[in-house]
């Protein structure tokens, strides 16, 4: 008769030990948010490095469509002419161009496959930075729920009748030194990309000291460009880039470093 309660009382005492106390969960709870304090930087810089590297991905493949309609075309890189005039605002009525269209408006893929590099691309995502959060605007100009096809232009500089010089037809006319130095392909900043043509202007012309095209600045204030090799590099700005479509004054000295880099790139310079 004076077994069973010892029984019961070494039962209760074993499911007590098994228990946590309230202090026991709380340095547990504690201990976690630390692990998560540390571990979360580190997975958004993970994402962020993944999102430039696909970026990097997309340009490389752009790249080498230049290249691939280069080859096919007796060696004519491929034209770049649909233009947004400022002075009419409408872009000149020319659809012989890499890919027509005004990024911000496109509410379908079909300006991307109407582009002459279509055919050696043949997926519309490489056309998109998966970083660029843009969305499509209705013709009124409000914002539609819809990201953006397009996230890149093409340099000035590569077959374009209507900007400035130089203007490359042939990808072996480019000028020293050589194809792995001139930008084709870059990543605009999402507030600024409209047509398809990245321009920026002529040193000591009216309007020098003024952004055109604005270059992206979502990978870490930086911005991804393929170049003529397809080749592709990720330039960090020395100010960071924002600002509206066109005419964009210059911010500081930091921000014409950018800029002069750019030109450099484009081979508006020879320094």
């Amino acid at each position: 008769m004076m077994d069973h309660p010892a029984v019961v009382s070494r039962g209760h005492s074993h499911l007590r030990s098994g228990a946590f106390t309230l202090v026991e969960l709380l340095v547990v709870i504690a201990v976690i948010a630390i692990l998560a304090g540390m571990l979360l930087p580190v997975l958004g810089r993970a994402k962020k490095e993944a999102l430039t590297t696909s970026c990097r991905n997309n340009l490389h493949q752009l790249g080498i469509a230049l290249q691939g309609y280069a080859t096919d075309h007796d060696d004519v890189l491929p034209p770049n002419n649909y233009v947004y005039d400022v002075s009419t605002g409408r872009p000149i009525e020319r659809h012989d161009s890499w890919c027509p269209g005004l990024a911000p408006f496109d509410l379908t893929t079909s300006n991307l496959q109407a582009g002459v590099i279509w055919p050696y691309i043949g997926t519309a995502s490489t056309y998109h930075c998966p970083a660029d959060p843009g969305k499509i605007k209705r013709d009124d100009g409000t914002p539609t729920t819809k990201i953006r096809t397009r996230s890149y232009n093409l340099s000035q500089s590569i077959n374009c009748d209507v900007a400035h010089v130089p203007d490359y037809k042939k990808l072996t006319l480019i000028g020293p030194p050589g194809p792995s130095s001139l930008f084709t392909f870059i990543d605009v900043h999402e507030d600024a990309i409209l047509d398809s043509v990245f321009g920026t202007p002529v040193p000591s012309t009216a309007y020098d000291g003024y952004w055109f095209d604005i270059p992206a600045n979502r990978h870490g204030q930086a911005a991804c460009l393929a170049f003529a090799d397809s080749h592709v590099e990720k330039w960090r700005w020395k100010y960071p880039k924002s600002g509206a479509q066109f005419f964009t004054l210059m911010a500081n000295a930091q921000d014409r470093e950018d800029m002069t880099r750019l030109q450099h790139g484009i081979k508006l310079t020879d320094d």
